[in-house]
């Protein structure tokens, strides 16, 4: 399992439709994908339980991923967050 904080650098955070585009991006890798925020730990494939993080531009989040591509699909969802 790899982790790493990441901050949310997309310009309007994570709204409907960029919560959508994050779940196809972590739905492309095998490996499990969870996003942590103030204690909240949700699965990085389901876009309602992205929705109740609330999360916006600035804000540090932990994004964790266990599988075979566990460190492609790490640099994969950060490099989405950080609008790369």
């Amino acid at each position: 399992m790899m982790k790493k904080e990441v901050e949310i650098q997309l310009e309007n955070g994570l709204e409907a439709r960029p919560i959508a585009l994050l779940v196809q991006v972590a739905s492309q890798y095998e490996s499990s994908i969870y996003i942590e925020s103030e204690g909240k730990r949700v699965n990085a494939k389901s876009i309602m339980g992205m929705m109740t993080l609330v999360l916006s531009a600035g804000d540090h989040i932990v994004v964790s991923a266990d599988g075979k591509d566990e460190e492609e699909a790490l640099k994969g969802v950060e490099a989405y967050l950080c609008g790369k």
